[in-house]
């Protein structure tokens, strides 16, 4: 994943489509604020986030912050 170098926060985009993909990935995208491709969201770092992002990595990429 990410280094914790954003002062606690974390970005997410959505890569792929969850079509074809258990109801339960999907729900866990919609939890996340990210229902379209390229989609982006800066979320709290947090373990429940975390843990997530690790049930739908093959859906989403952590995008580093350029700041």
């Amino acid at each position: 994943m990410a280094d914790k170098k954003s002062g606690g926060t974390i970005t997410v985009q959505q890569i792929a489509s969850p079509s074809r993909k258990p109801d339960s990935q999907q729900r866990t995208l919609i939890g996340l604020g990210l229902n379209k491709l390229n989609r982006q969201r800066t979320l709290k770092d947090t373990p429940e986030v975390r843990g997530m992002i690790a049930s739908i990595a093959h859906l989403v990429r952590v995008v580093e912050d350029k700041a």
